[in-house]
């Protein structure tokens, strides 16, 4: 588990605090800056290369700055279909980055809701405390037992033993209950899917 604890009293969030949260729960987007930086660099950089062959009379690398405006102008040659898609393609990559952009990248945390700390667990250990907790309630193997954490949703699945029916209700009832105990931020529903097939006991 993953805490920053910090004595509050019955103070109200200072900007400090949030900025903690804020930190610990959210990723930054370097990876995504990174990657479309170095596609950038490496156009600007062949775009460069091919101006500069072309100024000491060397052959292209790929096709002469004067050829590249050419195929530009006959765009309005290619087929209104393929324009379409290649439009419909573009506006896609477009809005994917200006998304990734504005929006913070999001750590596999949750808070636990406190009057007077600012803890944070990784979503891993959630789904632990989880999974063993399910496969008492519904008597299953630990290892049959899988416990998947997203934003607002956690998922068990369960395998049951052959003969020993599960009672889904009792197991999705005790594992609300324990995510109600945990005082997560954001608050977590409960779902849980029970195999068809059961699994021979061993």
């Amino acid at each position: 588990m993953t805490s920053a604890q910090i004595d509050r009293s019955s103070e109200p969030m200072t900007p400090i605090y949030r900025r903690i949260r804020r930190r610990e729960l959210h990723s930054p987007r370097s990876a995504a800056a990174i990657s479309v930086a170095i596609v950038v660099i490496t156009l600007c950089g062949w775009l460069g290369t091919e101006i500069v062959l072309l100024l000491i009379g060397q052959p292209p690398l790929f096709v002469t700055p004067a050829g590249l405006a050419a195929a530009i102008a006959s765009v309005s040659t290619v087929p209104a279909s393929l324009l379409a898609v290649s439009a419909l393609a573009c506006a896609i990559l477009a809005i994917t980055l200006l998304v990734i952009a504005v929006t913070p990248g999001r750590r596999a945390r949750h808070l636990i809701d406190s009057e007077r700390t600012v803890t944070v667990v990784d979503d891993e250990v959630i789904a632990s405390a989880l999974a063993g907790h399910a496969a008492r309630v519904g008597r299953t193997d630990p290892d049959s037992t899988r416990v998947s954490i997203s934003r607002r949703l956690a998922t068990v699945h369960l395998v049951p033993t052959s003969g020993q029916p599960v009672q889904r209700d009792s197991v999705q009832q005790a594992v609300r209950d324990q995510l109600d105990g945990l005082h997560l931020r954001p608050t977590l529903q409960a779902q849980v899917v029970v195999a068809l097939g059961g699994k021979v006991g061993t």
